[in-house]
């Protein structure tokens, strides 16, 4: 009988093998380890047109060409059902590859003459940064 269980697991294990080295394993992380991410929220005043979101995105969009220390960039609108938004519509992500290149991206003259554009038109703005410490 012993002799069966062992056979039948060792069986098992065999049979079992290529089944789990099929099953992908899902990204522990997106970025490398260590990168700083700069979350930047906004809600716009009542009276800003969809024309002037639009020129404004197109503005900060154009911030990673003009400032190198910015590795990653995304955006969206908020389409969460949680209503837990306090009227923040907008949501920007800058990556950088540590807070030194952050420190440098603040008083860029690029970000400061988008904070001209943006800034009469902002109701609230939310800034929130992070280092990666996943592991």
């Amino acid at each position: 009988m012993k002799k069966l269980v062992t056979l039948l697991t060792i069986t098992l294990a065999l049979v079992a093998q290529p089944m789990l080295a099929n099953v992908p394993n899902p990204p522990k992380k997106q970025v490398a380890k260590g990168m700083l991410k700069h979350i930047v929220l906004f809600k716009f005043k009542p009276e800003t047109t969809p024309e002037k979101v639009a020129e404004i995105i197109a503005a900060f969009e154009a911030l990673p060409s003009q400032i190198k220390e910015i590795k990653g960039f995304e955006w969206g609108t908020n389409n969460s059902p949680e209503k837990l938004d306090k009227g923040l519509t907008h949501a920007f992500i800058l990556t950088f590859a540590n807070a030194a290149d952050r420190d440098t991206y603040l008083p860029h003259p690029a970000h400061k003459a988008f904070g001209g554009i943006v800034g009469p038109w902002l109701a609230d703005v939310t800034v929130v940064d992070f280092t990666d410490k996943m592991k």
